[in-house]
């Protein structure tokens, strides 16, 4: 059977491997995640919100050209030519 100092030894051993461990762990998370953020940054991936600022300019320039072909539509009709030839 251990004595009372023995007990809080032993504790105080684990407490410092545990410790250990915990610090250990949070070196080797830091590290993982500067890694996978180096190989994201080799490969050219866009972030999240650049994709979702040209995705907003695409759908800006869609609608702009839907409308430019409605008024198309519109001056071709006015001047009864069809879509395609030209007046000679």
């Amino acid at each position: 059977m251990r004595s009372g100092a023995q007990n809080l030894k032993f504790l105080d051993d684990l407490a410092k491997v545990a410790s250990g461990a915990v610090q250990s762990l949070g070196d080797i998370r830091g590290q993982v995640k500067s890694m996978v953020n180096a190989f994201l940054g080799e490969m050219d991936i866009v972030t999240r919100e650049e994709f979702e600022r040209v995705e907003a300019l695409a759908q800006k320039a869609r609608e702009r050209q839907v409308e430019l072909e409605k008024r198309l539509a519109a001056l071709e009709k006015k001047l009864k030519t069809p879509a395609g030839k030209k007046k000679k």
